[in-house]
């Protein structure tokens, strides 16, 4: 039988390796901001963005039950390269407050900041936010449908996890 050595058994476990489970790419806006939006998000990734519609009435910002306020695109495979992208475009760095458990996000103010993309006359300038979702093996048994399992509050990737794997796989600077 094999005793417990502490936390190098930890590291060695590929059960508790971090890894990226989907980055989101969206953008925000009414009418033809949204439209622009879904365009520059086509232009970045070469597929084809979801709306979202809002569930709620803000009258100041003029929002409406079910009028499209948002747009975005998932990407689960070949996420590299968009990554490294949109890291290189914040100068890859970052601040440790755009990290919290699971996740981080990050804005880009204008999309000709990212390398490899330029000006598109009939977008304009516009922004768009990245959220980066971590996981571990085994998160699926929460997730199925069939024989549906809980989740451990131990499988949760801590801020100081998610760090040091961005640090070490996309040495992004965080201050």
């Amino acid at each position: 039988m094999k005793k417990n050595t502490g936390n190098s058994d930890m590291e060695q476990n590929i059960m508790r390796t971090v890894k990226i489970d989907k980055v989101v790419l969206s953008v925000g806006g009414t009418g033809e901001e949204l439209e622009k939006g879904m365009k520059l998000l086509k232009v970045i990734t070469d597929k084809n963005p979801s709306k979202r519609k809002s569930r709620k009435r803000i009258p100041s910002l003029g929002v409406r039950p079910n009028l499209e306020v948002g747009a975005m695109v998932t990407l689960r495979k070949n996420f590299e390269e968009i990554l490294g992208k949109t890291l290189a475009a914040v100068n890859n760095t970052m601040r440790k407050k755009q990290v919290v458990e699971n996740h981080f996000s990050f804005g880009i103010h204008e999309y000709i900041e990212i390398p490899g993309i330029e000006y598109q006359r009939d977008i304009g300038i516009i922004g768009l936010d990245i959220t980066v979702v971590f996981k571990r093996t085994g998160k699926r048994v929460g997730i199925r449908k069939i024989k549906t399992g809980r989740v451990s509050k131990k499988q949760a990737i801590t801020k100081e996890e998610i760090i040091k794997f961005m640090e070490e796989n996309f040495s992004t600077k965080f201050r």
